[in-house]
């Protein structure tokens, strides 16, 4: 092999780093970019809200312990099988 060939890879070289540094320079430059849009944020203050909604309402149990423990709490017997009726239903539905 000749020194010119040599010489010539050389110069190959050293053009394909140059190129290889500027794109990874190129790459560095551009950035992600989110947007949120307004639909989105409406949906994570109402999922937030509920969130912070206790799942058992203190005051309506209170509310009716002291009813029972008065012996004044009375609920219909017809009521509560509306009701069940009402739950199984909804239940068959949704299977």
């Amino acid at each position: 092999m000749r020194i010119e060939d040599r010489m010539r890879i050389f110069q190959i070289y050293s053009q394909t780093a140059k190129v290889s540094r500027v794109e990874k320079k190129q790459e560095k430059a551009s950035a992600d970019k989110v947007e949120i849009s307004s639909e989105a944020r409406d949906f994570q203050a109402v999922l937030n809200a509920i969130k912070l909604t206790p799942d058992i309402r203190e005051e309506k149990v209170n509310e009716i312990k002291k009813k029972i423990d008065s012996g004044t709490y009375n609920v219909s017997g017809r009521d509560v099988v509306e009701k069940l009726i009402r739950e199984y239903k909804a239940s068959k539905k949704s299977e």
